[in-house]
């Protein structure tokens, strides 16, 4: 279990980033349960799912913060996988049914086949995914014994590596863009080897900025040390330009108030410009929001409130 809070319940309510090492055997959801109880709010949220059976990193969101999953869960992902070859499964992994076998394919036949998935490619998500198909989850379709067609996206894998196989086992180091699916990768990958396999193991090791490495697991917990906000070097990484609010600007900007964009002064050297997206910061270097780029100024995207002060 996890230890008592570190936040007492006379602070403000909390708000930022917690990397969490989320073990094998529990979902992304009891996850965030573990966390909602330790810091005594309802407001937590992640970026990105962890399937039950995978295990790592996983970024959770508190309070306002969860207004910012999108872009949290935009940057790069970073992967260690165990393919099982020989038997391809319903979910495409180790909790579905077997629905069908192939040989194992020797180390050269693998090698070619990780050759050709490097890059950008076009993959189909699992049917046993979280994604949206006419207004139903297509695991909720798939559970009701349908058989959707999954649409087809393009992704990019930037980095495949082989790091060992052994018995029609294969672990693999994966860096993709968002929105991959390492299960599909794990079948077409056996397929293009004239095999059937699905990913035994997952552990995710990077999101964007945010590293495995600096997570919290359930035994270590501390609500207070594991509290963080985003700062600009987290946002520059998660593909955001950087801003900073003058003192006497921050209230007017938490009130989503007009501000002539010379207002707003750069962090970087990134340009901002019309459809580029900003992390304002006020002088003391928190975040207060996300803003776009229009042609005659921006727009606010996500505002953060004021925090409140903590009782006396």
């Amino acid at each position: 279990m996890i230890p008592a809070p570190g936040v007492p319940r006379s602070a403000p309510n909390p708000a930022g980033v917690i990397l969490f090492r989320k073990p094998v055997g529990l979902t992304s959801f009891q996850a965030l349960g573990h966390i909602k109880r330790a810091l005594g709010t309802k407001k937590v949220g992640h970026a990105g799912t962890l399937d039950r059976f995978a295990s790592g990193l996983l970024v959770v969101l508190v309070g306002p913060y969860c207004r910012l999953a999108s872009y949290a869960e935009a940057g790069e992902k970073r992967y260690r996988g165990l393919i099982a070859f020989g038997a391809e499964t319903t979910t495409l992994d180790p909790e579905g049914e077997v629905v069908a076998r192939g040989p194992l394919p020797d180390r050269s036949s693998l090698l070619a086949a990780l050759e050709r998935f490097r890059g950008v490619i076009v993959q189909r998500p699992p049917l046993f995914s979280a994604i949206h198909l006419d207004g139903k989850r297509a695991y909720e379709r798939a559970l009701a014994g349908e058989n959707p067609e999954m649409p087809a996206r393009t992704v990019d894998i930037r980095e495949l590596v082989l790091e060992s196989y052994e018995g029609g086992m294969a672990r693999v180091h994966v860096r993709c863009s968002p929105g991959t699916y390492i299960r599909s990768l794990a079948r077409d990958i056996a397929l293009e080897c004239g095999s059937r396999a699905h990913l035994a193991e997952l552990e995710r090791l990077g999101v964007g900025p945010y590293r495995l490495e600096d997570a919290c697991d359930i035994e270590s917990f501390d609500a207070a040390r594991a509290l963080s906000p985003i700062d600009a070097a987290a946002a520059e990484n998660l593909g955001l330009v950087t801003l900073a609010l003058a003192e006497a600007d921050v209230e007017s900007f938490a009130n989503g108030r007009e501000l002539p964009l010379e207002r707003l002064r750069p962090l970087s050297a990134a340009v901002f410009a019309e459809g580029i997206r900003a992390a304002v910061f006020d002088p003391s270097g928190e975040l207060r929001g996300i803003v776009e780029g229009r042609p005659r100024g921006f727009a606010y995207k996500v505002v953060l409130p004021l925090r409140e002060r903590a009782a006396p």
